[in-house]
Formats: structure tokens, C-alpha cells, sequence
């Protein structure tokens, strides 16, 4: 009853379906492979909502996405309990973070369910769905582990792989939904406490998006540039965070190519100016001004 159930409501878009061509006898050899395939998916995550079977499903699944491909992330998406049970999959290990208890077994489970994170966040029809259910929050516990063992590690490039999906995209919505969500602090800490593995992938990731961010500001004038700019400069104004922003910071507010965006922003252009200055200092000894009068300040700008 509870399979019959689950089948009825696994509502699969009439888009995502190959149909059969009768006028082409390779192509419909190949669109009846892919049929077979989709079939498999969608048994697979029936299974997801099963605990007996979840296990094995993600670990198959996870392996054949690319198999799968476009038609497994709205598969995942729209059927009928998938993204809860996924769900319920990362806030079960919440308690094995710190101290930390987590098995590699379970960081691999709790990995597999990135892996499909990812997936949902790679595709255009489900991106902007996933990041309005502000599902990438439920994976910063992961990323400001303090620890550096080898499960949570794994977590934490798994992590960090469903974000640098999401910022792969040409979409100024993912980078608003970043910054307001304080991904900046939160990849802080990845670069301050993460393995050198963590380190490089945060860094490539943290460059991407904030060119990403530097070219949205066409559509959303200066707005969001100004934002980018003002949270690295409040960062700067601590000293552990200035040491990492010698290594992230974009070279996009380096070089001079976002000041054709700036040049009726004197409060903005005076903030990326103290900001590259307290970098600077931060390189060769010094430190920035600390304090709470110095936030203050950044706040009224």
C-alpha cells in the first residue's frame, strides 16, 4: 500500500519522459535505453523514502547520476517526500559534529545526499527552488566544524561542492542568496581550519562567485557590488580574517575593474579602499583597527 502510494504521487514533469520515435530506429533504440534508465531512477527514489532501502538507494544513485542526467535532479525535486527524507538524513548526524563522534560511514551516507544536492543545485529548473527553500543552510554546520578528521572533512568538500555548483551559474539570485545567508564568514573559517584539500577548493570557489557578483552588477546597478564590498571590508577589520583575505580575496576588487561600476559611490570607493589598505597592512605585519567604534563605522557607510 505504502509503495502503490508513493508511485501514485511521484509526479515525474511530462518534459523530463523520452518518448519513442517511430521514424528513426537508432533513436528510439536509444530513447527506449533512456527510458529504461529513467524507470530506474524512479524506483531508486521510491526507495529513498524507505529507511530500509534509503542507504543503497543513495549509494546507487550517487554513482549513476550521470547516467540519469537532467531528468534526476526534478525527478529528486517533485516527487512526493524525497528532499525531507534527504533532509532528515543531514540533521541526524547534527549530534555527532561536536564532539566529534561521526563514523566515515555516516559521513559517506550524509555525503551521497550532497551528491544529489548538488545535482538539484546544478539545474536551472530546480536551482532558485532549492535555494528559496533555503536548503544550502542546512549544510553550514558542516563547514564550520572545527575539526579536522577525516568524516567531517569529507563532509566539508561535499559541502563546499553543492556551493561551488550553485555559483558556477551566470545568476545574481545565488549570489544574493549567499551573501545574505553569511556564506563569507562561513568560507572563512573553511580557509582558517580546513585541510589544505578544503583550501584550494574554497579558494577557486570564492574567486568564481565573486566575479559572478561583479558581473551581475549591470542588472542590479552598483547594489550589489557595494554589499560585496562592505562585508570583506568588515572582515578586514579582524585580524585572523584579514590573514585569510590574502588569500581569497577577488583580484576583481584588486586590479581596478569594478571601478567603472564605483565612480558615483564615494562611500563604497572609500570602503574598497580601507579594504585593500587593512589587506595590505595585514601582509606586511600590521593589523587592522580593531574594535567596536571601527565596526560601527563600517556599519554607516
Amino acid at each position: 500500500m505504502v509503495t502503490a502510494n508513493l508511485q501514485r504521487s511521484l509526479a515525474v514533469p511530462p518534459s523530463i519522459r523520452a518518448s519513442p520515435s517511430p521514424t528513426a530506429g537508432g533513436a528510439a533504440v536509444v530513447q527506449e535505453g533512456n527510458g529504461r534508465d529513467l524507470d530506474s531512477a524512479e524506483q531508486l527514489v521510491l526507495d529513498l523514502c524507505d529507511p530500509a532501502l534509503r542507504e543503497h538507494a543513495l549509494l546507487v544513485i550517487s554513482k549513476k547520476k550521470e547516467i540519469f542526467q537532467d531528468a534526476l535532479a526534478p525527478l529528486l525535486w517533485y516527487s512526493f517526500g524525497t528532499i525531507a527524507a534527504l533532509l532528515k538524513e543531514i540533521v541526524s548526524i547534527y549530534p555527532a559534529l561536536d564532539p566529534p563522534t561521526l563514523s566515515l560511514g555516516a559521513s559517506n551516507r550524509a555525503c551521497n545526499v550532497l551528491a544529489l544536492f548538488q545535482c538539484i543545485a546544478s539545474h536551472p529548473k530546480t536551482r532558485m527552488l532549492f535555494l528559496n527553500a533555503n536548503i544550502p543552510i542546512f549544510m553550514y554546520p558542516f563547514m564550520v566544524t572545527k575539526t579536522n578528521t577525516r568524516p567531517l572533512e569529507h563532509l566539508r568538500l561535499a559541502s563546499l561542492g553543492v556551493i561551488g555548483a550553485l555559483v558556477k551559474t551566470d545568476d545574481p539570485g545565488v549570489v544574493e542568496f549567499l551573501l545574505r545567508t553569511e556564506i563569507i564568514p562561513t568560507c572563512l573559517f573553511c580557509m582558517e581550519n580546513g585541510d589544505e584539500l578544503s583550501k584550494t577548493v574554497l579558494a577557486q570557489m570564492v574567486n568564481s562567485e565573486y566575479q559572478l557578483a561583479v558581473a551581475s552588477v549591470q542588472r542590479y546597478p552598483a547594489k550589489l557590488l557595494k554589499h560585496v564590498i562592505r562585508c570583506f571590508h568588515g572582515l578586514s577589520a579582524d585580524a585572523r580574517a584579514c590573514a585569510a583575505l590574502q588569500i581569497i580575496l577577488p583580484d576583481v576588487l584588486k586590479d581596478g575593474k569594478v571601478d567603472t561600476y564605483l565612480v558615483d559611490d564615494l562611500a563604497t570607493r572609500r570602503c574598497l579602499q580601507q579594504l585593500l589598505h587593512n589587506v595590505k597592512v595585514g601582509g606586511m605585519g600590521g593589523a587592522p583597527r580593531p574594535g567596536l567604534d571601527h565596526m560601527m563605522g563600517i556599519l554607516t557607510i
